[in-house]
């Protein structure tokens, strides 16, 4: 009876943590997948890994409110971590269409029910897709396995170092998706330039007509291009952001149990 109930209180407490990570981890927070659909996976995952969990020590065998909350914030936790890099895709995205001109051309993004620019979407669409093609939703599942071993459930205690850790690496956005967008953002950079030369030289040319149409044609060949490169900075970008949410977990949980001692 008390194997039973320990396997309940393991499965509440994973399906808690698991919800997290479907709410806001890249792809599982997609629309396009059905709300049933993730009620579901969330379920079955949670009883495939309940019987690892109720035998790791220290595994807690009861369910209160810090279990509860607790188990909320390891899956809130790893879903804000990794999805800082759709975040990422998005802000590259955005200073892509600004130099090919299409600042002006927006989407009613699905998942966020805000605008978001045309090839902000796009860039996430292809991450997504590069995301799955690498087996990383995988990758994720195996991450959150090892989860287990470094907190258990009903373990976890929230640190203060965890979210100023968070806000540090939601800094390193900016840098990441100038390093996405830099081949375009040079090319088209040379392109006004090199037009600004043909002006001064030849004054009397439509400097103003054949910019909009050269730095588009320019952005597009260098866009296309770089396609090969995305695959290679997507994968490094999503294994770093995973890597840290296990760090903030395993630390957070080393400062909880030092400060219980």
């Amino acid at each position: 009876m008390s194997n039973w109930q320990s396997f309940l209180s393991n499965f509440l407490l994973l399906f808690v943590r698991l919800s997290g990570v479907v709410a806001l981890a890249p792809f599982f927070s997609s629309t396009a997948i059905p709300a049933r659909a993730k009620i579901v996976f969330v379920l079955v995952v949670a009883y495939l890994l309940a019987p690892l969990a109720a035998v790791l020590p220290p595994s807690s065998s009861g369910i209160s409110f810090p279990a509860l909350a607790g188990e909320l914030a390891v899956g809130i936790l790893y879903g804000l971590t990794l999805a800082l890099l759709n975040e990422m895709l998005l802000f590259a995205g955005q200073i892509i269409g600004l130099q090919l001109s299409f600042s002006l051309v927006n989407l009613l993004d699905p998942a966020s029910q805000i605008q978001t620019p045309l090839l902000g979407e796009l860039m996430q669409l292809m991450g997504t897709l590069v995301l799955l093609a690498a087996g990383m939703d995988r990758i994720l599942i195996a991450s959150l396995v090892r989860s287990l071993h470094a907190v258990p459930p009903g373990t976890f205690a929230f640190s203060p170092a965890a979210s100023a850790q968070l806000v540090a690496a939601a800094s390193g956005i900016f840098m990441a998706a100038l390093e996405l967008a830099a081949p375009v953002l040079g090319a088209t950079m040379i392109v006004e330039f090199a037009i600004a030369v043909v002006s001064r030289i030849s004054p009397q040319l439509p400097v103003m007509s054949l910019t909009v149409p050269f730095k588009t044609i320019t952005g597009y060949a260098v866009l296309i291009g770089s396609l090969a490169l995305w695959p290679r900075f997507i994968e490094s970008r999503f294994s770093a952001l995973l890597d840290l949410a296990e760090r903030l977990i395993s630390g957070t949980a080393m400062h909880a149990l030092q400060g219980g001692v």
